[in-house]
């Protein structure tokens, strides 16, 4: 699928009180919610019918859904009864136990939870079937507008749903975020940090449980005091241990809330335990610490309702923090701010953003292993000024997000593997080139090459410049992304994408010389033979003068070149405007021809007379054109094959292209000049 350029040069942080309107109309919430009740109607969403195609992308429905708003399914319902508590979700007939896992810990923060859930929606006077939710994609907030008609199957939601029948927030909440992202289906599996930082734009970082930091107890403690979301979830060794219970009741790789965490004072000393919260609903640990067992008689009431302990089946539960690290192998952590947990002290964080295109053929050069290509990718310089206070290094936190891909699944896309590597600068501006990575090992890297959304991790370097390297694992795999660089001080980012800019030496005139080259005189017999008398030749002809001299050039092995190809020859080379070459003009173009091929045969490493589009920024750099990401795209799309090779024939008409494009550039820059010189009256 063809990804558009998308300028990776440095954007402010969204603001967190500004969020866009998504819908297709152009209209807000409020406006369309004035509309249906001025029309007596309730609102009907055209962006996310209620139909199959909002449902599933890759099968039809197991069973016929009808689609219901919630006053067909319950006489008197309610969008939030009795606060929004993680109660209220209750997993459903879909595989989107990580964004339950998310919801469950987003309602513990009650601004955080406001944000994404405005609160002043109701079931009521001014009800009009319209509902709206806010979430953080790619550094803005958007509003996204829905209608509340809900699949449902013989009278009860399908989906998500709370354990109170009467209460629909949590089930529009998961529309809302289907409907982001394309589909319910499209809901299918995920990672619980991505729909974390969906609802607060923070930011998240993974623990090995079992390689944790001692502290880990306190760092997780913190990590709730401070209003971070906290998941977990067990590792599976194969797909048919998918979803498989263990003999203490876990389920293995199923995502979990992380919902609290204390110490209780049992038998005279002091346990840390942690509660946990199975999206389901039901399922819950059967260990020591469990609902019924016996560690809780030793417990005095008073402790018991400050834990909120209650022995019932609702999906929650408290366990030993030891228990909890042999059971569980991944902890995800959203923090709404970058500050270490390790840290007693809160920072405020320099944010920069940038938004970037891997593009297939140019910018898509896979990792460090694919060294051909890997210096094709976009580049993104790093200047660290100033040391941490107290510190000699520098603080960053890097974060890569690759854009879209679940929305793009019912294309067939799946999140690509990816992560970056960071350089120390050599000191010069520009892209930089193979060589410098041939020859310069990574000061630093991501911890790994993962097919997660997100890859982040936390640096410590010496004040300086850097070039950070953003990839996808393979070669020629195309996706957008969103690079956030969080910094304890300033730290000034820039794009190395390369300003537009033209090194053409002077344009050669024709000269006549004393004595022919025995290369011009070969050139004019053939000239003569096939002109006639005016020595001029038109586009047919010259496409046989010029394919006759390169079949004789030994080491060329270039195919023929086109008609096309020499009426673009005449066009540049014209200069009476009669749409044919003189023999003068022919020979000013042959150098430029020699020039050329000079060039190619530089670029074309393995001599198949074809070269590597990923090598054109090189290569037309040596013909005197240094060209950003953007044109560098459009020309590889225009101009190489399906496996990235550019023939001499379309190398040549691109140069041909770019130079009649130069002469048109210059030639309005002097007549602007002269304008402006006019105006201030020189």
């Amino acid at each position: 699928m063809p990804y558009l350029y998308q300028s990776s040069k440095p954007r402010p942080s969204a603001l967190p009180g500004a969020a866009r309107a998504t819908h297709s109309s152009g209209k807000g919430y409020e406006e369309l919610k004035q509309e249906c009740l001025h029309r007596g109607v309730l609102f009907e969403d055209s962006d996310f019918p209620a139909c199959n195609s909002s449902l599933f992308f890759s099968e039809n429905p197991p069973i016929p859904f009808i689609w219901k708003r919630p006053g067909e399914i319950v006489k008197d319902p309610k969008f939030i009864l009795g606060g929004a508590t993680r109660t209220d979700i209750c997993q459903g007939d879909l595989g989107d136990c990580w964004l339950l896992a998310a919801i469950a810990s987003l309602t513990l923060n009650e601004k955080t939870l406001a944000r994404v859930v405005p609160l002043d929606q109701k079931f009521g006077p001014d009800y009009a079937g319209i509902f709206h939710f806010q979430f953080w994609q790619h550094n803005e907030w958007l509003d996204v507008v829905i209608d509340d008609r809900l699949p449902t199957f013989k009278g009860r939601l399908v989906f998500l749903h709370s354990a109170d029948l009467n209460e629909f927030w949590s089930a529009l909440l998961e529309k809302a975020y289907a409907k982001l992202n394309g589909s319910y289906e499209a809901l299918k599996g995920g990672s619980t940090i991505e729909a974390m930082e969906d609802f607060t734009g923070g930011i998240g970082e993974m623990y090995d449980v079992k390689a944790a930091p001692d502290n880990f107890y306190e760092i997780l403690e913190k990590a709730l005091k401070r209003g971070s979301m906290v998941g977990c979830s067990i590792d599976t060794s194969s797909a048919a241990e998918s979803e498989a219970r263990t003999p203490f009741g876990l389920i293995k790789g199923h995502a979990y809330s992380v919902t609290g965490i204390e110490e209780v004072s049992y038998r005279g000393r002091q346990v840390q335990l942690i509660r946990i919260r199975n999206p389901w609903g039901q399922v819950e640990w059967n260990g020591p610490w469990s609902d019924n067992s016996p560690e809780w008689r030793s417990v005095s009431p008073s402790e018991q309702r400050r834990l909120s302990q209650a022995a019932r089946d609702d999906g929650e539960f408290w366990m030993k923090f030891e228990d909890f690290k042999l059971h569980f192998d991944k902890v995800e952590i959203c923090n709404l701010t970058p500050d270490a947990l390790e840290d007693n002290t809160a920072h405020k964080w320099e944010v920069t953003i940038h938004q970037g295109s891997w593009v297939r053929g140019s910018t898509a050069g896979g990792c460090r292993n694919f060294l051909e290509t890997f210096w094709t990718n976009p580049q993104i310089k790093l200047h660290l000024t100033e040391e941490d206070d107290g510190q000699d290094d520098c603080t960053f936190l890097a974060a890569l997000m690759q854009k879209g891909r679940r929305k793009l699944k019912k294309l067939g896309a799946e999140m690509l593997t990816i992560g970056y590597s960071i350089y120390e600068s050599p000191g010069r501006d520009g892209h930089l080139g193979k060589d410098f990575f041939r020859y310069h090992p990574s000061k630093a890297r991501s911890k790994t090459y993962i097919n997660l959304r997100e890859v982040s991790n936390r640096f410590k370097l010496p004040p300086g410049d850097y070039i950070l390297i953003p990839t996808t694992f393979e070669p020629h795999q195309e996706a957008d992304f969103c690079l956030r660089i969080f910094s304890e001080k300033k730290a000034i980012t820039e794009d190395l994408d390369e300003n537009v800019a033209i090194d053409l030496p002077e344009p050669l005139h024709p000269t006549p010389s004393p004595e022919e080259t025995e290369e011009e005189k070969q050139f004019r017999a053939l000239f003569e033979q096939v002109s006639g008398k005016d020595m001029e030749i038109s586009a047919e002809e010259l496409e046989y003068v010029l394919n006759a001299v390169l079949k004789k050039t030994k080491n060329i092995k270039f195919k023929n070149l086109s008609l096309i190809s020499c009426r673009n020859i005449i066009s540049l080379m014209d200069t009476s405007g009669n749409g044919k070459l003189e023999f003068s003009e022919f020979k000013v173009f042959w150098e430029k021809m020699k020039k050329w091929i000079s060039i190619f045969l530089q670029f074309d490493f393995d001599k198949s007379g074809s070269m590597s589009s990923y090598e054109l920024r090189g290569a037309l750099k040596a013909a005197g054109y240094q060209l950003n990401n953007y044109l560098l795209q459009l020309i590889v799309l225009r101009y190489s094959d399906e496996q990235f090779q550019i023939e001499f024939d379309d190398f040549l008409n691109c140069l041909i292209r770019l130079e009649n494009a130069s002469r048109v550039f210059q030639a309005l820059s002097v007549k602007n000049k002269e304008f402006i010189n006019l105006n201030m009256g020189e």
